[in-house]
């Protein structure tokens, strides 16, 4: 049984370094600049429209 358990927790370990990898390649490597950009001037948006209306 703890045969099961080691073999269960190095499949668990593997998994989550493979998730982790592929959230560190989607947010640095998959970037596009403009998203970023627009995503980073969304909390002053509101501000704009406060502002004019």
């Amino acid at each position: 049984m703890d045969i099961l358990f080691d073999q269960a927790s190095s499949v668990m370990t593997v998994i989550s370094f493979l998730t982790f990898a592929g959230i560190l390649w989607w947010a640095y490597v998959r970037h596009q600049e403009a998203d970023f950009a627009a995503a980073a001037a969304l909390p002053f948006a509101d501000e704009e429209e406060h502002r004019h209306g």
